[in-house]
């Protein structure tokens, strides 16, 4: 299974179904403010759900398109980190993440995102590698920026939360940069 060491002091490791209570019970502690910029969270109402989850991660990481890390730090999850399905004919993936916030501004989410960058650009030789975020995020574009991702554009209206759309700023970054 997928194992990245983050130093000084966290680890990225794949979601496994044992991870399922943990993961919910930090999924609901941050329920309110993750609403607002992951539809995701909606959905997500029992261990249940966060097992299914798990699983169908577990699926595309069997099937070689990608895979989700729970975010640990010294041996407490922290928050998640993950691919969409990766699209092999383009060689491109979108990533996601998320932190509690009780381990917000530890650079974790930083970290993070760039093993998962380089591990999609270098080790599974992908061309692009893209991430969302909604425009009032400020906080999820300044991983992005950090990390040397281009800002692209907007999508305008492009993701469903709760009762609303949110515009979506669209960062990249490519194997060659």
């Amino acid at each position: 299974m997928f194992h990245h060491p983050l130093p000084p002091d966290a680890e990225l490791r794949i979601l496994e179904v044992r991870h399922a209570e943990e993961l919910y019970e930090l999924c609901d502690a941050n329920r309110q403010r993750l609403a607002p910029y992951l539809p995701w969270i909606d959905s997500t109402w029992s261990q249940a759900d966060t097992r299914e989850f798990i699983e169908q991660g577990l699926q595309q990481f069997a099937s070689g398109q990608g895979f989700h890390c729970g975010i640990w730090r010294q041996d407490q999850i922290a928050g998640s980190v993950g691919m969409h399905k990766i699209d092999w004919l383009n060689h491109s993936v979108a990533i996601g993440y998320w932190i509690a916030k009780e381990f917000e501004g530890r650079g974790l989410v930083t970290r993070a995102a760039a093993a998962l960058t380089n591990h999609c650009l270098r080790d599974l030789g992908l061309h692009r590698v893209e991430i969302r975020c909604a425009t009032t995020n400020v906080a999820s574009q300044r991983v992005a920026e950090r990390l040397g991702f281009r800002r692209e554009g907007t999508l305008r209206g492009a993701q469903k939360v709760r009762d609303g759309w949110l515009d979506m700023v669209v960062f990249s970054k490519l194997a060659a940069e």
